[in-house]
């Protein structure tokens, strides 16, 4: 059932894979499935630099200057946040938890109209910064949870003894907590980068032409209606824009598996 399933769904990726090295003749004549007679690169390079239309490339750079700082900041507040949370309790830090926990369940849709008055309030709407504070703010609660869930498995005679011998708020932190924090650090980069790289409704919502991400730029060639429809470049625009968060999960998936069962056990 495994092998059925993994055939089922590398099945898709074949097809624009195949489809994307194909001519348009060859593709309104040949099969679906079949094997490219004459192997076309053309189609990749009107995906990534354009033709007729802009192509991919300055939308890429783009999500790469909003990916990269987004998941750095949301995964250093996220550590401190489940830090505190989870080894020093203070009145009211299960309440506070509780809220950033739900912060995580609003929907996209939700916080829109709020967050665009505050970023025009800031002087940072339609810019690679305010789509940056975007990402940060949504994600904290996700990386919150993500490291108080790891560090809560940490035990609590290592912050003592730590105490004792006089280490403290910030030396426990970068002592003992952030050399134990590899494998929460990995699951917590994996899914902030996939969910800010393959974000669409805050990219389309917050940008401006010249700030916007790479899935709104995809979606505007796949939904392009000038001329005769290049299915080759759509299918090669799809798999560049896919192809960050694929190799992240190639090269990093089975850390992604350790670093979410680290913490389940306490001790």
């Amino acid at each position: 059932m495994l092998v059925l399933f993994a055939l089922y769904y590398l099945m898709l990726l074949f097809v624009m894979v195949v489809t994307s090295l194909k001519s348009l003749d060859e593709i309104r004549t040949g099969s679906l499935l079949g094997i490219p007679k004459e192997f076309d690169f053309s189609a990749w390079k009107t995906a990534w630099s354009g033709v007729q239309c802009e192509g991919l490339r300055p939308y890429f750079w783009n999500s790469v200057l909003i990916a990269v700082p987004a998941v750095t900041i949301s995964t250093i507040f996220g550590a401190f946040n489940g830090y505190v949370i989870s080894q020093w309790r203070f009145k009211g830090s299960n309440l506070i938890f509780a809220l950033m926990l739900f912060g995580c369940f609003v929907p996209f849709q939700v916080v829109i109209l709020p967050m665009a008055i505050l970023l025009g309030k800031m002087g940072i709407a339609g810019s690679i910064v305010g789509l940056i504070f975007v990402h940060v703010i949504y994600g904290i609660g996700f990386t919150t949870l993500f490291f108080r869930n790891y560090y809560i498995s940490i035990p609590t005679e290592l912050v003592k003894a730590a105490l004792i011998d006089g280490a403290g708020f910030f030396r426990i932190f970068w002592s003992i907590f952030v050399p134990l924090s590899a494998p929460i650090v990995v699951v917590t980069v994996i899914w902030q980068f996939t969910q800010i790289w393959n974000g669409f409704l805050f990219g389309v919502s917050f940008s401006q032409a010249g700030t916007q991400p790479i899935t709104v730029a995809l979606n505007n060639i796949v939904n392009s209606t000038t001329g005769v429809k290049e299915y080759n470049v759509d299918m090669a625009a799809a798999i560049i824009a896919a192809l960050p968060t694929l190799l992240v999960y190639v090269v990093a998936g089975k850390y992604f598996i350790r670093g979410l069962t680290a913490g389940l056990v306490k001790g």
